[in-house]
């Protein structure tokens, strides 16, 4: 039996995606203590550097199995020191490292290390393993219908939950380590044959132009890579769920997947994706369609309500009925500040009290937010510094600000919020129509990885109409994306369909 029956599984290679094996000259020495001496000067002899003693085959040969404690799965381990005494080991050129650096950079990875007295060689066993965190339900976009299960920190496992969602061959899987200091796994995943070709080359390409010591967490990648640094817009998604990602890949885009992080990078997105929930697909197409409405006019809310408010009454009060502007009029009697004012000290307490209730214990954090916003509004009112009507506007703002199923989104447009408010209080509607133009000619000059962020809207691609604002039923949606998927554009062929129709009938 030899080593590598015992570990079936192949160990990640140290090289950037799409580049030959490292041609880095062997130094490793022949005697074991020499190899063990060098390692332990190079790792700085720390106290979670094991190295175990051995004797391999029937001769007895002086051997050391090499691992940082922590980092590997001891019962693999364990099985193999057992049998280690039992076998002759045999060189697998393909399966053995020449060179210290790749070496040391393995034990780091969780490997197992086997060194043998008289080789130039070393062994290299996957025994990853270690304490990690279990499969959870989502705490980001938690739905109500839909798998209860999220990525984790672990990118193999991460792997294996995309994996059992899509059992195909065409799967494809290439990892690259970024970060001189941290060494960390960066994979992309895609379906090969759906996938265009040119967007798995143009992410390959940014990943390999990564030059950095450090990367400890997806948003390190998604800052290096995206397609304008300055945009109010992010141009990749990031989401915990793995349904969210099959889904994606089977439409023809390319998921990457950090070690260390459970927020795996979706690319290319279009502006439309952010407003598009998983559980859309799960519930009955009216439904969906009326929810993903309701969202859209959640964000219109969300970005203008406040400016509409602030427009009115400083610039265009002929637009109010004259019983609401005689009501709003004895409300701001005794307020001191003008509208901008009055919004942006409501709405930068509003934006308080919502980081507070993130960072704290989730035992109080919500109870602070809720309990904050009631008191101090209700103080506030009281006081005279803001008026009720306005409490209102910046309430419905906030609550409409939470239906976007994006984080980074619902970010964004809590940004652009203030913009706007700016805009109404120097120009009125005319501000607020301006700043508007601007951002949608912005929104239509931006690209994820050479895809119009404004698709199928801009350029308006009448067949992608069917799940983008709304969504048509699934005996409908039968192709993929035209300008993502350019080579399998076809989620089913004419005769599926046809076939379909016929059992329905």
């Amino acid at each position: 039996m030899s080593f590598w029956n015992l570990f079936n599984k192949k160990q990640h290679s140290n090289k950037s995606i799409g580049e030959a094996v490292s041609t880095k000259k062997p130094d490793i020495h022949r005697e074991l203590e020499a190899n063990l001496n060098d390692i332990r000067q190079k790792l700085g002899d720390s106290s979670d550097l094991i190295i175990r003693q051995l004797e391999c085959g029937s001769s007895r040969t002086a051997a050391a199995a090499v691992y940082m404690n922590g980092l590997i799965d001891n019962e693999i381990l364990d099985d193999f020191v057992t049998r280690s005494k039992e076998f002759e080991v045999s060189s697998h050129t393909e399966q053995t490292i020449k060179n210290s650096e790749e070496l040391r950079l393995s034990i780091l990875s969780g490997n197992t290390i086997i060194l043998i007295d008289g080789w130039a060689e070393a062994l290299c066993g996957n025994t990853r393993g270690g304490q990690v965190r279990q499969v959870t339900e989502p705490s980001t976009q938690v739905v109500i219908r839909g798998p209860k299960e999220s990525f984790t920190e672990t990118i193999g496992t991460n792997v294996a939950l995309i994996r059992r969602k899509i059992k195909n061959e065409n799967l494809w899987v290439d990892t690259v380590q970024i970060g001189k200091a941290t060494q960390t796994d960066v994979s992309i995943m895609y379906i090969k044959g759906i996938t265009n070709d040119k967007i798995v080359q143009e992410i390959k390409k940014r990943l390999n132009n990564i030059h950095t010591d450090s990367i400890l967490e997806s948003g390190y990648i998604e800052q290096f890579i995206e397609d304008s640094n300055f945009s109010l817009f992010p141009t990749l998604y990031n989401t915990e769920r793995p349904d969210i990602v099959a889904g994606n890949l089977l439409e023809g885009r390319v998921a990457i997947l950090v070690d260390g992080t459970p927020f795996v990078l979706i690319a290319p997105v279009s502006f439309f994706m952010y407003f598009q929930s998983v559980e859309d697909y799960y519930q009955r197409f009216i439904v969906s369609s009326m929810i993903r409405i309701l969202r859209y006019i959640a964000l219109l809310i969300s970005l203008f309500g406040p400016s509409v408010y602030i427009a009115s009454i400083t610039f265009h009060q002929e637009m109010i009925p004259t019983q609401l502007l005689i009501s709003l009029a004895a409300q701001r009697e005794g307020v001191p500040f003008p509208a901008l004012i009055e919004a942006l000290i409501m709405e930068f307490t509003f934006e308080i009290l919502r980081e507070a209730g993130v960072r704290m214990p989730r035992a109080i954090g919500q109870a602070v937010s809720i309990v904050g916003a009631l008191v101090l509004g209700q103080a506030a009112v009281q006081a005279g510094i803001v008026s009720p009507a306005m409490v209102i506007v910046v309430s419905i703002t906030g609550i409409s600000s939470f239906t976007t199923p994006a984080f980074s989104m619902a970010l964004s447009v809590r940004a652009i919020r203030f913009l706007i408010m700016l805009s109404a209080a120097v120009m009125g509607f005319y501000g607020i129509a301006i700043l508007s133009i601007i951002l949608i000619a912005q929104m239509c000059g931006l690209r994820s990885f050479g895809i119009p962020y404004m698709t199928p809207l801009a350029p308006f691609i009448l067949e992608d109409q069917k799940d983008t604002l709304i969504r048509f039923p699934m005996k409908f949606l039968f192709s993929r994306p035209r300008l993502i998927s350019q080579k399998n554009s076809m989620r089913m062929n004419e005769d599926e369909q046809q076939g379909g129709n016929a059992n329905e009938g």
